[in-house]
């Protein structure tokens, strides 16, 4: 192997939601790079699909980040058959319903932040807890994402757990950082994969995923390999003294002003959201709205 490909060797690395997208991108980084993977995923087959094409000693386990049990399984899993876990990538989301903010039920907010904010929580929960049993310290990376820095009227809960996301981290490394625990988070912008592939039909989804990057800086959008490299880079020792920081890995996206014509202004259309507007102000003031008969 080139030393390229030792950066991680003999470490044991946890990827959750690693059965596709940015978490099977890491997973398979890390792997060249050395480390021996395990590979998590709710989709047991999908995450013995990734497992299988790794080129390091590698492992699937099926479990839900959103329950105290999956957590606990995937953490014994790895012990079991690596003896240890140095690394953990707390990738696993789910984005939720498009759905305005008045009709959103509770049940799917509560399955978003249980996924998205509570499976971070447990994971890096179980991280402190295997570090302590095996007297070590390590290296966790949480991914958060764009929506943890700004606002939307949709996708309210995703906006929301990813908020939080940030803020467990940074408690996280408030209490890892006096044991040499390092806790960072990466926060992808526009990147399509199959968590937004099945919202496709939506707007803000997969299907206008290319016209939104045209407005990125970059002018496209990114890559799951472009996520994991920075995810590799906050997780080996090249990053030893980055702590409690979020990286964006957007294109430029965290740096756009919206209202400037160079941020894409007047790029798409708002007339739905105006004519949702003009029809609130109408049926509150009690006023005629002679286009509406």
């Amino acid at each position: 192997m080139s030393a390229a490909n030792t950066f991680f060797c003999d470490k044991v690395a946890i990827v959750t939601g690693a059965g596709a997208g940015i978490g099977a991108a890491t997973a398979r980084l890390l792997a060249a790079r050395g480390a021996n993977v395990v590979v998590v995923d709710i989709d047991g087959a999908a995450a013995e699909r990734v497992a299988a094409t790794l080129p390091s000693p590698a492992m699937a386990v099926a479990a839900d980040v959103a329950t105290e049990d999956g957590v606990a399984h995937y953490m014994e899993a790895a012990a079991a058959r690596f003896g240890r876990v140095d690394l953990h990538h707390l990738n696993a989301g789910v984005i939720g319903k498009f759905t305005a903010f008045p009709d959103l039920d509770v049940a799917d907010f509560d399955d978003v932040v249980g996924v998205n904010l509570r499976g971070p929580f447990l994971g890096l929960r179980a991280a402190f807890r295997q570090y302590a049993r095996q007297d070590s310290a390590g290296a966790i990376v949480v991914t958060a994402s764009i929506a943890s820095l700004r606002g939307s009227h949709d996708l309210v809960a995703y906006q929301a757990s990813k908020h939080g996301a940030l803020g467990v981290m940074r408690c996280a490394a408030m209490y890892g950082g006096p044991l040499g625990i390092r806790v960072n988070a990466v926060a992808p912008g526009l990147v399509p994969t199959e968590l937004f592939a099945a919202q496709k039909s939506a707007q803000g989804g997969g299907n206008d995923m290319a016209q939104r990057g045209t407005t990125v800086p970059l002018r496209r959008t990114g890559t799951p390999e472009e996520i994991a490299a920075v995810v590799a880079f906050l997780l080996s020792d090249e990053a030893s003294y980055v702590h409690g920081e979020v990286i964006s890995v957007d294109g430029g996206s965290a740096i756009v002003s919206t209202v400037r014509p160079a941020g894409g202004a007047g790029a798409w259309n708002t007339e739905a959201v105006d004519r949702r507007t003009e029809l609130t102000r109408w049926r509150q003031d009690g006023t005629e709205d002679t286009n509406h008969g």
